[in-house]
């Protein structure tokens, strides 16, 4: 009889935002007359800007003629997408990576997940505590995570970095030297962010031990402080120990198109084995390459006008999170986040858990959040909003807030 993948069943109840909206869609069934307002799942609301949209229609004609017919996309992607990214993202800051370093995808989400398949099962990892929940629940699914303990909510084989309000969320290095960390900054869930100095450290540390950083950068298009660095690569020797995942979904709001790319630079070796190369072998044999039209939009996302549209959606976002921001403190809420990052972190009020909160933000404002819980063990006490509603929908919800 055929088996079933044993780690899979180790997943403690089911993916948390997958829980946030059933919990929603329970509580608007009961209360059919009450208008919700989600400020949870990062979703963008804005649509594609013209730029993409003109690029989008002009590769729709081009697949409905035979001369300019595309089929399958090369394993790495397009090249006029690679040089664009390495040109704009890389080089225009002053870093060398080269197209062959770039892989195009469908998205950082898909990356950060398949990314461990190229690492050995005894390898330990260490993750930022509160945590993009993906990170850890596709290393449990490859089985690199031992046993969960529901008490403290803890995996055996992870490091934990707890990030509190003491180091302003950023992680510490742990006691136990992990083979692979991952990083995320601006952050998800908490919204805090590292200077370029800070993010050196944890690179100068990682050549020290011989750890991989796995750097999400999904969100740097929203930076607006001069000293946080845009990407990992900006600090000495990260090309030998850093992959970075980027994202389309954020900045250009992609999140229904689905677009991204990992940057494996060819110097990242594990003795003389390069990263880059098995990276490429698992892309070439699992994934077929994202949609040429995909990518074309992609592309002009970094033309004159398409940079000019985005940053106007950017600064939207950052707008709201603004709104979130003031009003919550305004109204006594402990916040933080929301200055070079889409979130906003509070401190749930009344000693109240994640839970607990949750379930009285959508009962007395009709406000859904995303509990700090589902994120990890140091969330618990602590709630996430999002900027990416509508400006009106953003104003009414702190409005509801403040009053309850």
């Amino acid at each position: 009889m055929f088996k079933v993948n044993d780690n899979y069943l180790k997943l403690p109840g089911s993916y948390l935002f997958s829980t946030v909206a059933r919990k929603q869609r329970e509580y608007q069934t009961a209360n059919p007359d009450k208008k919700i307002i989600r400020l949870s799942i990062g979703d963008v609301t804005l649509p594609l800007v013209p730029a993409v949209i003109d690029a989008l229609h002009s590769a729709v004609d081009e697949m409905g003629n035979a001369e300019t017919f595309k089929g399958y996309a090369p394993d790495l992607g397009y090249e006029f997408l690679r040089k664009t990214i390495a040109d704009n993202d890389y080089r225009a800051r002053g870093v060398n990576i080269d197209e062959d370093e770039i892989f195009i995808s469908d998205g950082a989400k898909s990356d950060s997940a398949n990314i461990q398949e190229i690492f050995s099962l005894d390898n330990k990892i260490a993750v930022c505590d509160p945590v993009y929940p993906v990170y850890v629940d596709s290393n449990v699914m490859a089985g690199r995570t031992g046993t969960y303990d529901k008490d403290t909510e803890r995996w055996s084989d992870v490091i934990y970095m707890p990030c509190t309000a003491e180091t302003d969320f950023a992680p510490v290095f742990p006691k136990e030297e992990p083979d692979i960390i991952y990083l995320c900054f601006p952050n998800n869930p908490t919204g805090s962010t590292v200077t370029k100095d800070q993010l050196q450290q944890w690179v100068d540390y990682a050549l020290k031990i011989g750890a991989v950083i796995i750097y999400d950068a999904a969100y740097e298009a929203y930076i607006s402080e001069d000293n946080v660095p845009h990407t990992i690569y900006e600090c000495n020797g990260a090309k030998g120990c850093a992959i970075e995942l980027r994202s389309f979904s954020k900045n250009a709001g992609f999140t229904g198109t689905r677009l991204g790319f990992t940057v494996v630079p060819k110097e990242l070796k594990s003795n003389d084995v390069s990263l880059n190369a098995l990276w490429a072998r698992r892309h070439g044999t699992k994934f077929n390459g994202a949609p040429y039209i995909i990518q074309r939009a992609g592309e002009a996302v970094y033309s004159e006008e398409g940079k000019k549209q985005t940053a106007q959606q950017v600064a939207y976002y950052m707008n709201n999170a603004k709104v979130i921001r003031e009003g919550l403190s305004s109204a006594g809420y402990t916040v933080s986040g929301g200055v070079n990052a889409p979130y906003i972190w509070l401190r749930t009020p009344d000693k109240m858990t994640s839970w607990e909160f949750f379930d009285y933000l959508l009962e007395n404002a009709n406000v859904v959040g995303t509990p700090g819980s589902g994120f990890g063990p140091s969330g618990e006490g602590y709630f996430r909003l999002t900027a990416f509603g509508s400006y009106e929908s953003t104003v009414e919800a702190i409005e509801r807030i403040k009053k309850m």
